[in-house]
């Protein structure tokens, strides 16, 4: 029985392919929107995932997310050095500051100051130059896409293409010398300025004179020593926050999905696939009910139980809600490979598969529910009379 009602699914192919339709286009937006939503969130705290070397991340405590700079006096980072259970601890820099190019434009940059002896925070990937060059004078790295984009120059003819910033090219950051000694690639952030690394004493340098310049304190504990219970430790001992890498992470999330718009806006695009999705679906499953009950009828007739009926049309709504879920999540992994290298952002995590596949289940479950209602009240002995 259950095959044949695969068979009367599949039979009807208008009404097959319309079901299929709603439930792939469904499974697209919802597993694209999230995805997008998930890649901002990502991007968010890019910064963060780029330092991979501390595990603990030390701030002032009104520090909301890895963009919320507030300084702390340079003495911070030797009472965390002392404190019992701190293999390393190392300063870092991050701000905003002006450059101003050899054209004479300028850009607003994330200048990031990494520790000027063990060069803990550098970039996480170099395409040109070593970060050890770094200790030359004054001496930048700049991360491939801001040196493409939004640092590259005009040359006379501003018709014509931009010039990237090349190696051992002079800048003013500041109205103080940079000169380029590498190219780096990071993750791409939730802001789109230039990424410059230099040293810690430089960056200071760049900035503008301020008592205290300290951002962060990167943080390396020792073998052994729970991150979660040092974190706890420092804090109760300096009065600073005290984070792990995934700790921080999720205060950032968090922050901008509570301060921003971003997750109603991809919650209601995928609120919207999801119900023009079950609409349609719904309605054509409807309808396939309604044209069919004749069939059910004669089960019915022939000592069909309502709980085989009910197995029948669940299988049928497996079926295309499987078939409908595979399309669309191919459709979004295309899109995925389509947009790789842009400045769109966009991930397609299992548990994202995972939660579009619930989502879809339900939408064809609600679906066959609906045609279902009306098979179940079904009087055999009404088809017969009709027929």
């Amino acid at each position: 029985m259950l095959l044949f009602a695969l068979k009367m699914m599949m039979g009807d192919k208008a009404k097959f392919i319309g079901i299929l339709i709603g439930l792939t286009f469904a499974s697209f937006i919802i597993t694209q929107q999230a995805g997008i939503f998930l890649g901002l969130m990502e991007r968010t705290y890019g910064f963060v995932t780029d330092t991979s070397q501390p595990n603990i991340w030390v701030m002032d405590s009104k520090v909301e997310h890895i963009e919320d700079i507030k300084t702390m006096k340079a003495t911070r980072l030797f009472r965390v050095r002392g404190i019992e259970g701190v293999e390393w601890a190392v300063p870092l820099y991050k701000g905003m500051l002006k450059a101003r190019l050899s054209s004479g434009n300028y850009q607003i940059c994330n200048i990031v100051g990494i520790d000027d002896s063990s060069l803990i925070g550098g970039p996480p990937r170099m395409l040109e130059g070593k970060v050890t060059d770094l200790r030359y004078p004054d001496a930048v790295i700049v991360n491939d896409v801001g040196a493409k984009d939004r640092l590259a120059h005009h040359a006379t003819n501003p018709k014509a293409p931009r010039i990237p910033l090349h190696l051992g090219e002079v800048f003013e950051i500041n109205d103080k010398r940079a000169q380029v000694v590498g190219f780096c690639r990071v993750g791409r952030t939730f802001r789109s300025e230039p990424v410059i690394y230099t040293t810690f004493d430089r960056g200071i340098n760049y900035s503008p004179s301020e008592r205290n310049l300290l951002t962060f304190i990167l943080v390396k504990s020792k073998p052994g020593v729970n991150p979660k219970k040092l974190c706890k430790h420092i804090k109760n001992i300096t009065g600073l926050a005290a984070y792990t890498d995934k700790q921080f992470k999720r205060l950032t999330v968090q922050y901008f999905i509570k301060n921003t718009g971003i997750l109603v806006n991809f919650g209601f695009a995928v609120f919207l696939g999801f119900l023009i999705g079950a609409v349609i679906a719904g309605q054509t499953f409807y309808n396939f009910a309604l044209d069919n009950l004749r069939y059910f009828g004669t089960y019915k007739a022939m000592g069909a139980t309502n709980r085989l009926l009910t197995k029948m049309v669940m299988v049928q709504a497996l079926l295309v809600g499987t078939i409908g879920w595979g399309f669309g999540i191919g459709l979004t992994t295309l899109f995925g490979i389509l947009s790789a290298g842009t400045e769109l952002s966009f991930i397609l995590p299992w548990y994202l598969l995972v939660g579009s596949g619930i989502a879809i289940l339900l939408m064809t479950l609600i679906s066959a529910l609906l045609s279902l209602w009306k098979i179940l009240r079904l009087e055999p002995a009404i088809v017969f009379q009709s027929s």
